[in-house]
């Protein structure tokens, strides 16, 4: 029956045949061509190199033609134990200086640390103390007759000022005139014996008042500051301050120091008057001299 149904489809049914079986064989062609491709190409590709066993010395098995790192820099094992290079401190450096001969014909001059000025020329005489610590004449003898008088003579009450909120004082600079005529320009003097102490909003430091080669007076001396810009003027006034506390001990201008004198310079030259501030319209009551002017700006006296 097969045979018959072949025989009638004839040249056409063999020629549908023949199509399948090379589309078969076409296939099993390139099904072998990618196969026999993949296989050739995993056998063509280079071995996985070895990691080299060799510190520093590359990897030789990839790279033969190029030098390496270690080739290139060869540091020998003696750099490795060099000791470090040392710089000097200022303390050698001072000594090297002040040890070496001077070229230009007079003596170098090497700034000292206040703490160590009491070695300077390693001086122990008892006739050049260092004032930063020592108390050398205190109260071994008065002075003479003539500079006691001075000092001790009642103040001008033209001389004394009055701050707006009533508190009397000597400008320094009567201080130093009384100084000067007392012991002559030269024949007193302020020493510091201590650093200069800067606070958030004051400055003080301790002074010593030497008279004739005599200590005669210590005080501390102090003044406010708003700005850090007004520190060098601070540190000026701070050093007037201590000047007029150390005159206390030689009796300059003690009487204001004096309660009654006080009260009676008070009510003598001085006048309280009622102010108002222009800016605020606020009012208050400030004290001056009878003879001085009124408050100006920005007060107004009512």
């Amino acid at each position: 029956m097969a045979s018959r149904l072949v025989s009638r489809l004839g040249p056409s049914f063999r020629a549908a045949r023949n199509c399948v079986a090379s589309s078969r064989a076409y296939a099993t062609t390139v099904a072998g061509t990618r196969t026999t491709s993949t296989v050739r190409r995993t056998a063509t590709k280079a071995p996985v190199a070895k990691p080299s066993s060799t510190v520093g010395r590359g990897n030789p098995d990839i790279i033969e033609d190029l030098p390496t790192t270690a080739d290139e820099i060869d540091i020998p094992p003696e750099a490795f134990s060099a000791q470090p290079e040392s710089v000097p401190s200022s303390s050698v450096l001072r000594q090297a200086e002040s040890s070496a001969p001077s070229t230009s014909g007079t003596a170098s001059f090497t700034p000292v640390d206040f703490a160590e000025s009491a070695s300077i020329n390693g001086s122990t005489d008892p006739s050049t103390p260092d004032w930063s610590k020592s108390y050398f004449g205190l109260s071994s003898q008065p002075f003479p007759k003539e500079a006691a008088d001075i000092l001790l003579a009642p103040i001008d009450p033209m001389d004394v000022e009055i701050k707006p909120d009533g508190l009397i004082y000597l400008p320094e600079i009567k201080y130093r005139r009384v100084l000067n005529k007392a012991f002559g320009p030269g024949g007193w003097g302020l020493a510091p014996r201590s650093e200069t102490n800067v606070g958030p909003k004051i400055v003080s430091r301790e002074y010593a008042l030497v008279c004739l080669g005599r200590l005669v007076g210590i005080a501390r001396g102090e003044q406010e500051y708003f700005d850090p810009n007004g520190i060098p003027t601070a540190t000026e006034a701070c050093k007037s301050n201590a000047l007029m506390r150390c005159c206390k001990d030689l009796g300059v201008a003690s009487e204001l120091w004096d309660p009654r004198f006080i009260r009676e310079f008070k009510a003598k030259h001085c006048v309280e008057v009622f102010v108002e501030d222009t800016r605020t319209k606020r009012k208050k009551k400030l004290w001056r001299r009878k003879d001085q002017p009124a408050f100006e700006y920005p007060y107004k006296e009512t």
